[in-house]
């Protein structure tokens, strides 16, 4: 239903249509091409632009002219992940339901390796993250995983940014040995008490024109009666190729 034409702020409306034109005039336009595309003056123009440009929507060049803000960018950054959540919580919880265990998504983005998903349930609760990934994605199979897939210029780079702490006695903390292993199984990589003693952790990859990220399960070493490892390993490389496939497909307009 079409709101009644006095609940509507002209000025909301005009900066709206502002961002609109920017887009429109090949992501890129100064403020006569701005005022003209909107039939407003160049004074009106001038205030919009400067509201919108203080609230980081648009960015002034050197030039003169505008572009698209920096909190543009991060809005749509947030659309974008918020949808990838959506297409992969269904096949996180069939992975969860049928291992038992919880199941943890990962992925590249902006230079570092974040977990954007957990997805347990009161029986099957997860592993405390007791050291963020951004500090730890070398000891665990989602970080190693995500390593694997990247590029040999992004793995270096992320690699001479972070340390490779060592979080128990089984952590990986040589480059060398690190880069060895990551390059055996670029299938599945494998945490075995790297990260947190008593917990070990298989990860499968996920990556798309995209998106660069990992699927992967935690299990306590002292759970009851485990699924047996092949198992495990092809139920998540399944669930892998499901979300890859997810992932691939156009999100509808």
């Amino acid at each position: 239903m079409a709101a009644p034409e006095g609940t509507l702020i002209q000025s909301v409306q005009r900066a709206l249509h502002l961002i609109e034109s920017v887009v429109a005039l090949d992501g890129r336009a100064n403020a006569k091409e701005l005022s003209r595309a909107q039939g407003l003056s160049l004074s009106t123009t001038y205030h919009l632009l400067r509201t919108l440009t203080h609230e980081g929507y648009l960015r002034r060049l050197d030039d003169g002219s505008y572009v698209l803000g920096p909190t543009l960018t991060q809005v749509a950054a947030q659309d974008r992940m918020a949808a990838v959540l959506a297409r992969a919580r269904p096949a996180m919880q069939g992975l969860r339901d049928e291992l038992r265990a919880p199941v943890y998504l990962a992925v590249y983005h902006d230079g570092e390796i974040a977990v954007v998903e957990i997805v347990d349930s009161p029986k099957v609760p997860s592993i405390d993250l007791w050291v963020g990934i951004h500090d730890s994605a070398h000891a665990t199979a989602l970080g190693k995983c995500i390593l694997a897939a990247m590029s040999q210029a992004d793995r270096a780079d992320y690699l001479a940014r972070h340390p490779l702490h060592q979080l128990t006695q089984h952590t990986v903390t040589d480059r060398q040995r690190l880069e060895s292993q990551i390059h055996l199984s670029p299938l599945l990589a494998h945490d075995d008490e790297e990260y947190a003693v008593g917990v070990r952790c298989v990860a499968a990859p996920i990556v798309t024109t995209d998106l660069t990220g990992a699927v992967a399960v935690a299990q306590r070493r002292a759970t009851p009666l485990p699924p047996r490892e092949d198992h495990v390993a092809a139920a998540l490389q399944r669930s892998a190729a499901r979300m890859q496939r997810t992932f691939a497909l156009p999100q509808a307009g």
